[in-house]
């Protein structure tokens, strides 16, 4: 059985959340599990290109891997949140929704211009959040040349519309749909 294998049986899939038509990926019972968790985040980082200065985490789950991912990596970790959730200083990043919009944040002083920044979250699905992170991080200017995440729903498109930003993106599983 291979990695992606047996992290995809560890992955629950709820139909119809949040609304009908969608097919939720969680991978909370991925990190129930001791073993898939080290599985997911030791091939995520076999699957990349270093070295990193600081690996960023997008709000929420991104926070779960983006530390584990630092202590194998060497590196920092720069935490992206939503707007209105950091103190002090910030700079933001405005992105589209479905209906409307939104906003990222990060410290202003999180990220020294030229440090080479490794993306991650859990799920790349239509990019919006992503993309926006890597613009937040290169307004700060960051080298940001690699996302990885642990499912990728390529049918959306945001892993494709990152490789279009120049970004390489890695991913353990793919779902196919939304």
């Amino acid at each position: 059985m291979t990695a992606s294998d047996r992290l995809r049986g560890l992955i629950r899939t709820i139909p119809d959340f949040p609304k009908p038509g969608i097919h939720f990926r969680d991978i909370t019972t991925l990190l129930l599990d001791a073993e898939g968790l080290r599985l997911a985040v030791d091939t995520m980082a076999g699957q990349l290109t270093g070295p990193f200065d600081l690996v960023a985490g997008i709000e929420a789950r991104g926070f779960v891997f983006a530390p584990a991912l630092a202590l194998k990596l060497g590196a920092g970790v720069l935490l992206i949140r939503k707007d209105g959730k950091l103190p002090g200083a910030t700079i933001a990043e405005d992105y589209a929704l479905e209906y409307g919009t939104d906003r990222i944040a990060m410290h202003a002083d999180a990220c020294a211009p030229g440090a080479r920044v490794l993306l991650v979250d859990d799920l790349i699905a239509t990019g919006g959040t992503a993309r926006a992170a890597v613009r937040l991080l290169r307004k700060a200017g960051a080298h940001v040349t690699q996302a990885a995440f642990v499912i990728d729903l390529p049918d959306l498109g945001g892993a494709a519309a990152l490789r279009g930003d120049g970004i390489a993106v890695s991913s353990l599983v793919a779902f196919a749909g939304h």
